[in-house]
This record gives structure tokens, C-alpha cells and sequence, in this order.
């Protein structure tokens, strides 16, 4: 082939080319729509520091505590009421999705503190992103619209009430390869007749998942303390003492709505904190063991 007939070639492929480029509004054989020259218009969501009225289908965040250990408690009539004591160790928002964005309406908790040697540069740089102080956990909660708030929100001990039910999710303790018997001091199985070589089996505890996440359902909140950020809740909770839980709102035995703080509590302005006194569940007016008898 001649030059003469290359540079032919060459100019018609180059002003084909063109020609494509030029066409602005080509379908392609997919579910986008067409979009031109104009501008797309993207309205940011402008999140209010606001409380509001909770609704039924409404579904508020979750919270980050520490186990601190267990104990026990009497209340006013005398009944002994095994405790949990949870630590919400600065809780804060330190990231909200929104469908426009991410496809999902979520808040992102972070609690306690860590130093920046202590963590990745993209967790540095997500932390920075946000403009929150580094943080040691964090979780994320799915909520409803409107129970979005805004990133830096503090959730306090007061996000919950005295005498709710919630779900304690946390990662259980190792029990290894001993018996339960030996180690646990389990009582075993029946020694006569029904129990075939199983006698010092412990039951089903979980399966094979040791150790492993856990939710424990319907934990009823005793006693809260919005001075240390403490909450007292009846019975246990899965984890070792130091560990994080999540804490949310029960499924299944759902709150009054109507006394929750929606979409959580948010601390009136000049309120000295450090005079507030501890708030307990109310237990009725009836002597329990009177009404037994």
C-alpha cells in the first residue's frame, strides 16, 4: 500500500472518530438514562439537632458499651436481681448513610478513644474525613430516616430508659476443649435410666460456635447512671469482662414509644451533668412475696 493511500485511511478513521465524540446523546443498551449537556443536580440532606416523634415503624440507633463485670443487686422489696454492669464509653455518630449516597439509612457509632500510631491510615483517614476524634470501636446501625442524626452527636446512658427491654449482642467466651462438668461445675445429665453413655454431657449450649457472636434477647435495663455513663441490666450478657457489646432496642418485646427519647437524648443547653441523680426501673406498688402468699 502506498503512503499516499495510508494517509487516506488515516483521516477517515480520525474523522469517524470525531463523529462519536460529537454525538452527545447515543443510547447504550443499558438502564441508565440518557443524560446531555445539563448538569445533574445533587441536593445534600440537612440533618436537624431536633427532638421527634417516634412512630411505630420507626427504629432507632444502637449503642457501644463495655462489659465491666457482673454482680448483684436488692431492690425495695428485698429481691435479689443478678446485675450486668455496661460502660458507654463516648459514644459518638461518626458517620451517617443516606440512600441518595450509599443505598442504605445507617449510623456509624464509634466508642472509646485510640491513638493514631494504634491504627491503619485509611481508618486515620476515614476518622479525618469525618472530623470525629479517633476512636477505638466502631458499629453500624441500621435506622429509618427519620432517626438519622448528624455526624459528632453524642449518645449517652440516657439513650435508654429504666425498665426497657433491649438485645446485647457480644463475641462469648472460649470454654476450650474441657468438660463442662469439671470446669464449669455443670450439674450433667440424669446417672439412671434415659441417659446412654451421655451422663456427664453439659446439653446444647450454642452449638459449635465458642467462641462466637451471641445475641441475648429482652435484657431488662434496671438501673442507669448518667454521670458515669453506666447502665444496669438484669442478668448476663455474652462477652469477658473488658469486651465491647452492642446494644439496640428489643425486637421482640418493644419499648413504649412514647417514653423513649427520639431520635435519642440530647443534653439541654447549660445542664450540669455531674448532678444527676441514678434512675431505677419502677417495680409497682405490690409486695411480690405478700402477692405469692
Amino acid at each position: 500500500m502506498s503512503a499516499a493511500s495510508r494517509g487516506i485511511l488515516s483521516r477517515i478513521r480520525l474523522h469517524s472518530f470525531s463523529w462519536r465524540l460529537e454525538a452527545p446523546h447515543q443510547r447504550s443498551f443499558c438502564a441508565l438514562p440518557v443524560v446531555g449537556d445539563s448538569e445533574i443536580e445533587t441536593s445534600s440532606r440537612v440533618i436537624e439537632v431536633k427532638p421527634g416523634v417516634m412512630t411505630p415503624s420507626s427504629r432507632r440507633t444502637g449503642a457501644i458499651g463495655v462489659k465491666c463485670g457482673m454482680t448483684a443487686l436488692w431492690d425495695k422489696w428485698g429481691a435479689r436481681i443478678p446485675i450486668t454492669v455496661l460502660w458507654l464509653d463516648d459514644n459518638i455518630v461518626s458517620q451517617v448513610k443516606t440512600v441518595e449516597k450509599e443505598g442504605i439509612f445507617s449510623l456509624q457509632v464509634g466508642a472509646g478513644q485510640k491513638k493514631e500510631k494504634h491504627l491503619t491510615k485509611p481508618e486515620v483517614g476515614h476518622f479525618r474525613a469525618q472530623g470525629v476524634p479517633l476512636k477505638r470501636k466502631l458499629k453500624e446501625f441500621p435506622v429509618t430516616e427519620d432517626a438519622l442524626l448528624p455526624v459528632g452527636t453524642q449518645i449517652t446512658v440516657r439513650h435508654f430508659i429504666p425498665g426497657q427491654y433491649v438485645d446485647v449482642t457480644g463475641i462469648t467466651r472460649g470454654k476450650g476443649f474441657q468438660g463442662g462438668m469439671k470446669r464449669w461445675g455443670f450439674s450433667g445429665m440424669p446417672a439412671s435410666h434415659g441417659a446412654s453413655l451421655s451422663h456427664r454431657s453439659i446439653g446444647s449450649t450454642g452449638q459449635r460456635d465458642a467462641p462466637g457472636k451471641c445475641t441475648v434477647k429482652n435484657v431488662w435495663i434496671y438501673k442507669i447512671d448518667p454521670v458515669r455513663n453506666l447502665m444496669w441490666v438484669k442478668g448476663q450478657v455474652p462477652g469477658a469482662e473488658g469486651n465491647f457489646v452492642f446494644i439496640k432496642d428489643a425486637v421482640y418485646k418493644k419499648p413504649n414509644i412514647s417514653l423513649l427519647p427520639f431520635p435519642t437524648h440530647f443534653i439541654p443547653e447549660g445542664e450540669d451533668t455531674s448532678e444527676l441523680e441514678p434512675l431505677t426501673a419502677e417495680l409497682g406498688e405490690v409486695d411480690p412475696f405478700i402477692a405469692a402468699d
